[in-house]
């Protein structure tokens, strides 16, 4: 379990170009279980593992190897070698990893950035060189860091939780907990997306409510998103700036959102 983070969450709003340069760099990372490993229905062969001691999202490994990208200063990392995206393009990522892969004996010429999904554009897609502030990426890697503890300690305490990981198209990192046989509830968190252009956590659940029957509060100023999607949202312009007393917060937040959400799908 990892220490809470301290977060800025009057920046948090200014993200979003960080937050998709980071998410076109974890692609990097998604195209070595796409190229490499066995493809699964549930798409688990793409997503990505937060490593505390890095701080980086990595692939799925084969053979013990596996391509990682450590957030606070955007490198892609394949075992000890290293590449900082700095002033490189996603193309000179991709010839990168394919020569290291090649290097330690598998093929290079398998890997491959094609993918069955599309994520938000960015100029990077396109050709323009990895130019995110450090600043940015620094918050980014501590939202990252604390959802993947938060989340550590609920699936501790729910037996069968899945593992927590992050999902490289809508980019969440989540565990899902299922209370029965066809009822689940999805605690992640979003670094941003075009519902809220800022890091929140969410709980949502299947089958999901009619608005109407969702109570009227949340503790930790956690809020109902009914747009599209039901669930519980705590968004960062609602976490405190009091660094001593945000995962007090968040943790108030998630289990009065998860106690909420197994009580509907029950009744469901």
């Amino acid at each position: 379990m990892t220490a809470w983070k301290a977060i800025k969450p009057d920046t948090a709003g200014q993200l979003s170009d960080a937050r998709c340069q980071f998410h076109h760099a974890a692609q990097l990372a998604t195209a070595f279980g796409i190229s490499y490993l066995p493809k699964n229905a549930d798409d688990s062969h793409t997503n990505l593992e937060w490593i505390e001691a890095d701080s980086a999202l990595a692939s799925n490994a084969l053979d013990n190897v596996r391509i990682s990208v450590r957030v606070p200063d955007l490198t892609l990392m394949i075992g000890d070698k290293s590449l900082p995206l700095r002033g490189k393009t996603v193309d000179n990522a991709s010839e990168w990893a394919r020569k290291n892969l090649t290097a330690i004996g598998l093929d290079g010429s398998k890997y491959t950035l094609a993918k069955h999904y599309q994520i938000p554009s960015h100029p990077v897609g396109s050709g323009r060189a990895f130019d995110a502030n450090d600043e940015d990426l620094d918050q980014l890697a501590r939202w990252y860091s604390n959802a993947a503890g938060a989340f550590e300690r609920i699936r501790s305490e729910n037996s069968g939780a899945s593992e927590v990981r992050c999902w490289p198209h809508h980019f969440d990192i989540a565990t899902l907990v299922t209370p029965a046989a066809g009822k689940s509830v999805g605690i992640g968190m979003e670094p941003g997306d075009n519902y809220y252009d800022e890091p929140y956590f969410y709980v949502n659940m299947h089958p999901s409510p009619d608005g109407d029957a969702l109570p009227d509060s949340l503790e930790g100023e956690g809020m109902w998103h009914t747009k599209e999607w039901i669930g519980a949202v705590l968004p960062a312009s609602r976490v405190t700036s009091d660094p001593q007393s945000q995962q007090t917060q968040v943790e108030r937040f998630l289990r009065s959102a998860i106690d909420t959400a197994k009580r509907v799908v029950m009744q469901a």
